[in-house]
């Protein structure tokens, strides 16, 4: 096989492997059945990096495929939120997400082809705005739909401050800022539903706290998980696994690498963590993102 075919077939199972990923009715536990995940990067040459990582004890790590490449000015790139992709007709996939590219955000997309190639004139950059500063330390975004209801919110980790925008069709509103988060290091959704988001969350000081923000104006209500032992991780992963469950991937930059964890449901310091062990990859990117299939079926994470 040669080796633009090797990294197209590579490409394309990736987004295979992306979409069973999000369906996966069973325990991460489960030889037969494993919960897993895609995680993203964005290189530093402005490239996409796309690799699967598989619940097993130890995990598992696919061939990391990178590509399409040259999507961003090289060093430029930083705060991706999720991917999210979907299939087109005949073949190929259609991705959408936000990054910031030097003081500026936008909306960052295009559609591949058969060849996992950028389809002519599909790649594009939205600008949503500026004063996207070096204070600002994580940036996420998350959708809830079901068949009578949509709502989508981006938020922001601005020095001490958990920053909310609403989107809605006319851009981004009703923006709300909650104080008092000088000590996260880094955090990932894990929880979407009409009226709520959640995130997982890691100190400076090895703590880890369940945030969650209600889609109204009310404080967010913070629970322990677990008071110490976290602190090593730089970025945080989280893929639904099973019904209520969460698989999380830790990085920890200095060492380039990577542990995985089956998350139950998260109730405060009950919340069971199971340790799955190290990932056999490497991580040695700057920036990280969830890889999803978007569709409210698989997309939407329920893990508090």
């Amino acid at each position: 096989m040669s080796r633009r075919r090797s990294t197209v077939a590579g490409l394309l199972g990736g987004v295979l492997l992306a979409a069973s990923f999000a369906v996966v009715p069973a325990s991460a536990a489960s030889a037969a059945n494993p919960c897993g995940l895609a995680v993203g990067s964005v290189t530093a040459g402005g490239d996409h990096r796309l690799q699967g990582v598989t619940a097993g004890t130890p995990p598992t790590a696919g061939t990391a495929v990178v590509g399409p490449k040259d999507l961003y000015p090289d060093g430029a790139a930083r705060l991706p939120s999720s991917l999210g992709f979907e299939p087109v007709v005949p073949v190929g996939v259609q991705r959408s997400g936000l990054v910031v590219i030097g003081p500026r955000m936008y909306y960052t997309g295009y559609t591949t082809d058969g060849n996992g190639e950028i389809v002519p004139g599909s790649n594009a950059l939205s600008l949503v705005g500026g004063g996207w500063t070096q204070y600002h330390r994580y940036f996420e975004r998350s959708t809830y739909a079901d068949i009578s209801f949509s709502r989508q919110h981006t938020y922001a980790l601005v020095d001490d401050v958990i920053a909310r925008w609403t989107v809605t069709k006319d851009g981004w509103r009703y923006y709300t800022t909650f104080p008092g988060f000088t000590s996260v290091k880094t955090m990932t959704l894990i929880s979407q539903t009409r009226t709520y988001d959640t995130f997982l969350a890691t100190t400076n000081g090895g703590a880890l706290y369940t945030i969650r923000v209600s889609t109204g104006g009310t404080a967010p209500v913070v629970k322990k998980v677990r008071a110490s032992t976290w602190q090593g991780f730089d970025a945080l992963i989280a893929e639904r696994c099973g019904v209520q469950g969460t698989l999380l991937l830790g990085i920890d930059k200095d060492t380039q690498s990577g542990y995985l964890y089956a998350v139950g449901h998260a109730n405060g310091t009950a919340t069971v963590i199971q340790g799955l062990g190290k990932v056999p990859a490497t991580f040695a990117e700057s920036n990280y993102f969830r890889y999803f299939l978007d569709t409210p079926e698989a997309g939407h994470l329920f893990g508090e």
